[in-house]
């Protein structure tokens, strides 16, 4: 049970952030405006500052006397220490390793073949789903598998913003170090290898599309 909720939530948490991340991806790629090195850094953020750091401003936005969460209450909507906190705290701390990695697969496609489609009259709009797109597919799905994989060990934001409620919030890395504090090592260690073989699974999976992006 726990391994399908923690499966379950790193997918609903890369198909949330894959919307919004290809197009701050592609803006980031391919234009320039002023405070852009703010925004890149805003997002870099949460891979180089503690996890519970993240966890703890999501419970501060989200809790229900939060400026996000006080909103959300009044229309019947409670998010910490619920599923859905599980998720958002997964699709946070994979976000910035998602968008950086799609980044890169938007950067490898020739803006040379994008003014080609310009020149013979497609729109900005069809440049991108026909062009640019297509060429960077391989890119982004090894981005997606690698934001699957941050997404499936996140512990510390989790926890502040989740809690680790058995049957409701508990995932395989809070699994793991509740085991481990009950001193239950051989349950803690069975957690650990099904973690590792999941993420080493989706880590060989974004090398493999990664070395077969053809024209990128």
């Amino acid at each position: 049970m726990v391994i399908a909720r923690t499966l379950a939530t790193a997918l609903v948490a890369v198909a949330l952030i894959t919307p919004p991340g290809l197009a701050l991806s592609w803006l980031l790629a391919r234009r320039t405006w002023r405070g852009k090195a703010i925004v890149e850094a805003l997002v870099t953020l949460p891979l180089v500052v503690p996890p519970v750091a993240t966890g703890f401003l999501l419970l501060i936005l989200l809790g229900r006397r939060g400026p996000i969460g006080s909103f959300l209450d009044r229309l019947g909507f409670e998010i910490v220490f619920t599923p859905a906190a599980v998720v958002i705290a997964a699709a946070v701390m994979a976000f910035p390793l998602f968008t950086r990695s799609a980044r890169s697969a938007f950067e490898g496609v020739s803006e040379r073949l994008e003014d080609v489609a310009r020149t013979l009259g497609s729109s900005e709009g069809e440049v991108f789903w026909r062009v640019t797109l297509p060429l960077s597919a391989r890119g982004i799905m090894a981005a997606a598998l690698l934001a699957f994989a941050r997404a499936l060990g996140e512990f510390g934001a989790t926890i502040l913003l989740a809690g680790n409620i058995p049957g409701r919030t508990s995932t395989i890395a809070l699994s793991i170090y509740q085991a481990f504090e009950l001193g239950d090592t051989a349950r803690a260690g069975r957690f650990v290898f099904v973690s590792f073989a999941i993420a080493l699974f989706a880590l060989i999976a974004a090398e493999a599309v990664s070395r077969k992006r053809g024209l990128l």
